[in-house]
């Protein structure tokens, strides 16, 4: 259990990057050139770039090399497929990108195998381009769009699927900028974004209007230990109901979740932990769960054995099925006996800790 968690300590850090690049393209763009000035001011050096190639550390050795992908923010233009946007179902009706690339250090990473080339963090300047999109996808969505269990949220925008977009705010202020935008959008929407950071200060005053909805990505400390350069999980919850307490709704992501020994005892307490937070926010945080099983592809087993060779994560198929996807790939599952206990335990446990917590799926 956390001893009290109100009372956890505010982050006391920040990630930052040793590199910013800064591509020629985006400087010709008001926020890639706020970007490299944000960077400057946290006493970053800032590589402004003659052209819009990256000069990227291709190390021989791997672990120096995803080292140095790691710790490198590139300020890129958003190529045009960015502005056509995509489904994400079962999150949101579309996925807006605000960048591509997360600084954390997760064993079990959804990005791993997805991303073509090293694992740096593009954040993309035409943020201009971006919002001047999102209209003409308003109501056309398949998620909230047209759900009648969903429909109060309106057309919704999930900001998160390639990066956590808080993680990275201190330099890139698109978070915020966006925010901004959705609260003067006079629209049914909402900008969803969840993040296993807890740096939520710049936001709090922002005029958002109710249109923005955070999310907390959070596990037990269990299996928090596989969520590394991550803000602690009394840390998470404390930025949440600050949030929620400005007025923001707000979400649950507990993701993924992993069927270790012990599984019943962790998330029981997390649960109990996340009750003594939230259970008492006010009624415009609207709280959601999002219950999302650990999984992975045979690409994405191979890449992350190779960036964190020493971790105990489990991913040698005991207790799993393959299920293949609309597009045929192959991804490794919990089997159904062991899906069906985490689900009845996570549907009985939620209902009775957060009674006033709604379900949007389970996966």
């Amino acid at each position: 259990m956390l001893h009290d968690p109100r009372s956890a300590s505010r982050p006391k850090g920040l990630w930052l990057p040793r590199r910013v690049l800064v591509t020629a393209s985006a400087l010709a763009h008001t926020h890639g050139r706020a970007i490299a000035e944000r960077a400057e001011g946290l006493g970053l050096a800032v590589e402004r770039l003659a052209t819009d190639r990256l000069p990227l550390d291709r190390a021989a050795d791997p672990k120096r090399g995803y080292a140095a992908a790691k710790s490198t923010l590139a300020v890129v233009v958003a190529p045009p497929s960015k502005l056509k946007l995509q489904p994400i179902a079962p999150s949101a009706d579309w996925r807006v990108d605000l960048a591509e690339g997360c600084p954390a250090h997760c064993s079990y990473c959804y990005l791993a195998g997805s991303l073509k080339g090293p694992p740096i963090t593009r954040v993309y300047a035409n943020l201009d381009d971006i919002s001047a999109a999102l209209p003409r996808y308003l109501g056309q969505g398949m998620v909230t769009s047209r759900s009648d269990a969903r429909a109060g949220e309106g057309t919704t925008f999930e900001a998160s699927c390639y990066t956590d977009p808080l993680a990275i705010e201190p330099v890139t202020g698109s978070l915020s900028a966006m925010i901004a935008r959705f609260g003067q959008w006079e629209a049914d929407v909402q900008l969803r974004f969840t993040t296993k950071f807890a740096g939520v200060e710049p936001l709090l005053e922002l005029d958002h209007r109710g249109r923005t909805r955070m999310r907390a990505s959070l596990n037990p400390a269990a299996f928090a230990r596989f969520e590394g350069g991550t803000a602690k999980v009394g840390e998470r919850l404390l930025a949440l109901r600050r949030m929620a307490d400005a007025g923001y709704p707000i979400g649950l992501t507990i993701a993924p979740i992993i069927a270790a020994e012990g599984w019943r005892e962790a998330y029981g307490t997390l649960i109990g932990d996340i009750a003594a937070v939230l259970g008492d926010a006010p009624e415009t945080a609207d709280l959601t769960v999002e219950l999302i099983t650990h999984r992975y592809t045979p690409g994405s087993k191979a890449v992350l054995e190779s960036w964190y060779p020493g971790s105990d994560l489990d991913m040698s198929g005991q207790d799993r099925r393959e299920k293949r996807t609309r597009f045929g790939a192959v991804k490794q599952v919990y089997d159904a006996p062991t899906m069906a206990a985490l689900r009845g335990f996570f549907t009985s446990k939620l209902a009775a800790k957060l009674p006033r917590g709604r379900i949007l799926y389970w996966t």
